[in-house]
């Protein structure tokens, strides 16, 4: 008898360690040879990128063989969509632009079953086998919920008052245009009005987090974020400027 597998990333969470997510892996084969690198969790774009119910299952399938937790960003708040990528098999949700404590509520609606939630009564790849998945779910599944609108900061307090969401991500791409800094996410307002933000949910108890890289994770740790949203390009980038180095390149 099968049983339904166990969050990592949620677990880490609630022993007090950091999350780092990949993001931008958003096929099946590169998920499967990350495998041995022990990723944390990996993110799969459905706001932004080709992340969809025909290719979620295959997906979150690969992040399964390489025993990661496989989390979709759906691409807004609205029941139907949030449930039907825990359905196809992802472990957790990240719903963008939550900016009221209306849609907070709506989110954990959709990704909790009773007495939690109204999730509908279908079921998940990942339960397939266990009698007793539906009385285990929603203890599995993780939700991440973007503050990424000036609205959304205005509201934080009472954001911040609707239990069962695991993460409150601080995005700095959108809040940069909602604050007339269009595409300067590291504008210093912006920088500073993140930073507040990530101060105001960890005095509320909750765990904050960002979109991290090598120059901000320190001070967002420092400040007491512990999920990190990473895309591997930097990475690889400082990789290949290495060996390029050890070989003498020029150009």
């Amino acid at each position: 008898m099968r049983t339904l597998r166990k969050n990592e990333a949620k677990a880490r969470l609630a022993a007090g360690k950091h999350v780092i997510a990949l993001e931008g892996l958003n096929h099946a084969d590169t998920v499967e040879r990350l495998g041995p690198m022990n990723p944390h969790a990996v993110w799969f774009e459905g706001e932004h990128n080709l992340v969809s119910p025909p290719n979620i299952a295959d997906l979150t399938r690969a992040a399964d063989l390489a025993g990661t937790t496989s989390i979709v960003r759906v691409n807004r708040v609205e029941e139907g969509i949030i449930y039907q990528a825990l359905d196809l098999g992802a472990q957790g949700v990240a719903v963008p632009h939550v900016d009221t404590r209306e849609d907070a509520e709506t989110v954990v609606r959709a990704a909790k079953f009773s007495p939690l939630g109204k999730r509908g009564m279908y079921g998940s790849r990942q339960g397939l086998g266990d009698p007793e998945f539906f009385k285990k779910a929603n203890d599995e599944t993780l939700i991440v919920v973007f503050i990424e609108d000036v609205i959304a900061l205005d509201n934080l307090d009472e954001i911040l008052k609707v239990d069962h969401i695991d993460v409150f991500l601080v995005g700095p791409g959108d809040m940069s245009q909602s604050m007339g800094h269009l595409g300067e996410p590291f504008h210093p307002e912006v920088t500073r009005a993140l930073e507040d933000a990530v101060k105001q949910i960890v005095s509320a108890g909750r765990i904050p987090g960002t979109v991290g890289n090598h120059s901000n994770v320190a001070r967002y740790m420092e400040l007491g974020a512990r999920f990190f949203l990473t895309s591997p390009l930097e990475w690889i980038d400082t990789g290949y400027q290495d060996l390029r180095a050890r070989v003498g390149a020029t150009r």
